[in-house]
């Protein structure tokens, strides 16, 4: 009897072991690359599954208002009853949008995409995306006003963007600027854009809208461009202390070679990193207004050197290493208070490199003012500030040569001439009264004067 039984449970074993073999299961690994957010008349999708059985089909289904529509994508040359080992990824490309449904409407939907196991039991996953329909193009119109424009210069132009757009603003060259709701005319928007120094007159500049479908609509303002000349100077660097400069930078000698050579690479690499750390606080930038009337320099300050200034740096009388100075030098005496441009929020304030102490204060909008080489900081990351309220004291920290500060302007990450923010006409004909904004015309204080020129200051700092 035990003989008997033995064998039974012996064959219901074997028996077993294909049974379970035949109708085991994979689930499959399904992941859409770059899943739109959008889709449009034809969008195209791309779908990985992966799944050692294989795959045995795939659909795609979208889903509007209780309708459901499904295709299938992808279809295996034949349906396996023994599972595979070891099969290879599936990869689909396929579209989805009006043109394969055309009930779809614009407004919300989700896609579904389901594959199957090529084996005996055939299992099903599922995964599915939220997206917005958006079968309308983006529109969009600039508005009718003539635009001047300096080379190195900020300008603003309104717009109104209509259809099926997501994303709207200015471009310059290659260059995107971002936009905001024009205040007191609903529909209508506005960018502050900056025109690069380094950008030829003939540089396209246009407004556009588009969305994640990948549709784009432009249209070009009115505008004239000014070429300006900037300035060149050379710097011997004998008549730096570069082993001050160099060593208070880099104290513990992490970068690599003699003083001259750790000195351009200061000025070359570094100078790039700290760039973008400056450009990036664009994502900082509050969307409203912190700020009112023109912007107040620094008061009977020296200008030692010019926005777009083209240095060539030299040793033993050989041309080292060139660089263009973004802003504008401005020196009294040493350690002397340094005012807040105009109101707005601390956003940044730690030492940056070539920069030194630096502070950067956000007026909104994607406007903000950089104070750098300062010798101490009076104000924290946070703190709102207000216009002509001191910030820090100017020093020599960075790469700086003597004491002074380092003042320049950046609209949505990009350094622009600080001279026309300086200059309350412009700042209430070229921006104020483009936005109806009544409350900076109230407030206006009349402007302030100039920083003086080297050769008539009356203050010199103190080295």
């Amino acid at each position: 009897m035990k003989v008997l039984l033995t064998i039974v449970a012996l064959i219901l074993v074997l028996c077993a072991i294909p049974l379970i073999y035949l109708v085991s299961s994979n689930d499959t690994v399904l992941k859409l690359e770059n899943p739109p957010k959008v889709i449009a008349f034809q969008t195209p999708i791309t779908v990985r599954a992966e799944n050692s059985h294989g795959i045995r089909w795939i659909t795609l289904a979208i889903t509007q208002d209780g309708k459901t529509t499904e295709n299938r994508i992808a279809q295996a040359k034949e349906q396996a009853i023994f599972p595979k080992r070891n099969e290879p990824p599936v990869i689909v490309r396929a579209t989805v949008g009006r043109q394969s449904t055309p009930s779809l409407h614009d407004g919300k939907a989700k896609i579904t995409i389901t594959a199957v196991s090529n084996d005996f039991r055939g299992k099903s996953t599922s995964i599915s995306l939220d997206v917005d329909v958006m079968t309308e193009p983006p529109r969009v119109s600039a508005d009718g006003a003539q635009h001047y424009i300096n080379q190195g210069g900020s300008e603003m132009v309104t717009f109104t963007p209509g259809g099926a757009w997501t994303e709207a603003g200015v471009k310059v060259g290659d260059t995107a600027f971002r936009s905001y709701p024009l205040p007191n005319h609903p529909g209508q928007y506005f960018s502050l854009f900056a025109f690069s120094w380094q950008l030829g007159p003939e540089t396209p500049a246009y407004v556009y809208a588009t969305n994640p479908s990948g549709t784009i609509a432009r249209a070009d303002f009115m505008h004239k461009v000014f070429p300006k000349k900037f300035r060149a100077s050379t710097i011997p660097l004998e008549s730096m202390n570069l082993e001050r400069v160099v060593g208070q930078i880099d104290p513990n000698n992490q970068i690599k070679g003699d003083l001259v050579a750790r000195f351009v690479q200061i000025n070359n690499e570094m100078r790039k990193q700290n760039n973008r750390v400056l450009a990036d606080l664009r994502l900082q930038s509050e969307q409203k207004f912190l700020w009112f009337g023109a912007f107040l320099p620094m008061v009977d300050s020296t200008v030692e050197s010019r926005f777009a200034d083209d240095r060539t740096y030299t040793w033993q009388g050989k041309k080292v290493d060139e660089q263009t100075h973004l802003g504008f030098d401005l020196a009294k005496l040493a350690h002397s208070p340094v005012p807040a441009s105009n109101d707005g929020r601390v956003i940044f304030a730690e030492n940056l490199g070539i920069y030194g102490n630096c502070i950067v204060v956000d007026h909104g909008f994607g406007l903000q003012t950089v104070y750098a080489h300062l010798s101490e900081f009076l104000v924290k990351k946070g703190d709102m500030v207000t216009k002509g309220q001191t910030l820090a004291k100017t020093g020599a920290t960075g790469l700086a040569g003597g004491d002074h500060l380092h003042f320049t302007m950046l609209i949505d990450g990009v350094q622009v001439n600080p001279v026309e923010w300086w200059d309350p006409h412009w700042v209430k004909d070229r921006i104020l009264s483009r936005m109806d904004v009544t409350l900076a015309d109230a407030k206006e204080t009349g402007g302030y004067p100039a920083p003086k020129s080297k050769a008539v200051a009356k203050k010199k700092r103190r080295r």
